[in-house]
């Protein structure tokens, strides 16, 4: 019998464990850097923001991949994460090539999502990719998520809500 117990004993402690770990808290940013097949890699940070053109896009639901929902982000501006791709020029021989790249926004904590070049470039979600630099009338830099990525086009947006970007790599498919 102690032999069940000291077992039991231990599968709760490991389960407490990993609960624990799994509800860390998001690390926030101040500044991502852009690098990979791009021709001018460089850090970006919220001060930088008014250099580009904000999108204005009202409020969002964050669904989970279960579409159950999280929660709501009312009254989004950001800048469109093509944008800033732009800005640091792609580096490719070829145009054909260029349908080779995906983007990788990582996160603080190392949560990454992808989209592909044609995604951002070539389909009507790239108007939906944005870093939010505002949200609930509040500027990203004094808000808890700081830097983040959204796909508001996306179903499931909680799935590609990254919240504390540190990164993103241009990179080919090998």
């Amino acid at each position: 019998m102690h032999k069940k117990a000291a077992r039991l004993i231990w599968l709760f402690f490991l389960f407490t464990c990993i609960v624990a770990h799994s509800q860390e808290k998001t690390i926030s940013t101040d500044q991502f850097v852009i690098e990979g097949k791009v021709k001018h890699s460089f850090s970006f940070s919220l001060d930088q923001a008014t250099q580009y053109t904000a999108t204005g896009i009202g409020s969002i639901v964050i669904y989970n991949h279960l579409m159950q929902k999280r929660r709501v982000i009312k009254n989004i501006k950001g800048i469109l994460v093509k944008d800033i791709i732009d800005k640091a020029g792609i580096e490719m021989a070829s145009p054909k090539l260029l349908s080779e790249l995906y983007i990788t926004c990582v996160a603080a904590d190392n949560y990454k999502v992808v989209f592909s070049w044609n995604e951002l470039f070539n389909t009507e979600i790239g108007k939906h990719v944005m870093i939010i630099t505002e949200s609930d009338g509040v500027a990203a830099k004094d808000g808890k998520d700081k830097i983040a990525v959204i796909s508001t086009a996306d179903q499931a947006t909680g799935r590609r809500f990254v919240k504390g970007l540190a990164k993103i790599i241009v990179e080919q498919v090998k």
